[in-house]
């Protein structure tokens, strides 16, 4: 057991005005068994740790708030939105607040405790049968959300890939990180809108930082202009291009294979106890790729985005593993 002894946390006053107001400020924790292992500082910023369980609910917040301030979104809207997990959650949370009706269009890669949750908020779930010719799962997802939108009177797309309340929540994230690890020489962030990535990056622009920035995207994503294949773990890499991203202030990119999340996410759970997603699992993968490249005193942020219970029938389960990436 090569773990100190952690003391008791001293009692603060931690009084909030609604559930959405826990959204954000997630914790920023020392990796000490795996900066130990691999002889780099490693923190990781556990966004599962917001009230929905993932990072989606900084990006479902500030769409709906912001539709709200503008006018867009009134009682009488329905908001409709693709989705293939987290952004779900996110979203069916802050409306079950607002008292707002959502309808989420998902594919049958959906995870099964995810459209158990939704069920449970009350949210009405659309599924696609079939991929796109062109753009995949995520293609026939959206062209569904279009037809939705000549059927549902008053409806909105909340729209989380084009939509620049997307990048403008992870703006605070990085806020976030620069705050509690000013000298972060490294963030290694997973891409799929590419909306936390961005965000992330104007961020560092525009305070200079020298802070590097790592996109981590899945084999048999298009984002960067790879050819598409099959993918079985959602929440990471798209079929679609994504309309937030300028490569230009992306320092390096790593893709990583579906099965390397499975790996990465075994190695946080063995050195860290810490549960986490697929896509957690594919930064902490580019992170140990890229630990020989790097100065020994650097310090690294890798943002894991959400909990793992949502995977213990796929990532964690050895006969899924087994039957569908072995």
């Amino acid at each position: 057991m090569n773990a100190t002894l952690t003391s008791p946390r001293p009692i603060t006053t931690n009084q909030f005005d609604s559930i959405l107001s826990t959204v954000g400020n997630t914790p920023l924790v020392h990796l000490k068994q795996l900066s130990t292992l691999t002889g780099v500082d490693v923190y990781g910023k556990l966004e599962m740790a917001n009230p929905g369980g993932s990072i989606k609910d900084r990006t479902s917040l500030s769409i709906i708030e912001e539709g709200i301030k503008k006018g867009d979104i009134t009682p009488n809207t329905t908001l409709i939105e693709s989705s293939s997990g987290n952004m779900a959650i996110g979203l069916a949370q802050v409306c079950g607040y607002y008292n707002i009706p959502l309808v989420i269009v998902v594919d049958p890669k959906a995870n099964g405790h995810t459209l158990k949750i939704l069920k449970a908020y009350g949210v009405k779930v659309d599924i696609v049968e079939k991929p796109s010719e062109d753009g995949g799962y995520l293609g026939a997802r959206l062209n569904r959300v279009q037809e939705l939108l000549e059927e549902i009177e008053d409806s909105v797309w909340t729209n989380q890939y084009g939509n620049k309340a997307n990048p403008k929540a992870h703006f605070q994230t990085m806020s976030e990180i620069a705050h509690n690890l000013p000298d972060a020489d490294y963030v290694f962030s997973a891409t799929s809108t590419c909306g936390t990535l961005m965000g992330c990056a104007a961020y560092i622009k525009e305070k200079n930082l020298p802070t590097k920035l790592i996109a981590v995207d899945a084999q048999g994503s298009v984002i960067f202009g790879n050819k598409p294949k099959e993918r079985f773990i959602p929440g990471h890499g798209a079929g679609l291009p994504s309309q937030f991203l300028d490569k230009n202030l992306i320092d390096d990119v790593f893709h990583i294979s579906d099965m390397e999340c499975v790996t990465g996410c075994k190695k946080l759970l063995e050195t860290e106890s810490i549960m986490a997603g697929g896509s957690s699992g594919a930064v902490t993968s580019a992170f140990l790729k890229l630990v020989p490249k790097l100065p020994k005193n650097s310090k690294c942020v890798l943002i894991l985005c959400d909990r793992g219970e949502r995977y213990v029938d796929t990532i964690y389960n050895d006969e899924w593993v087994a039957k569908k990436l072995g």
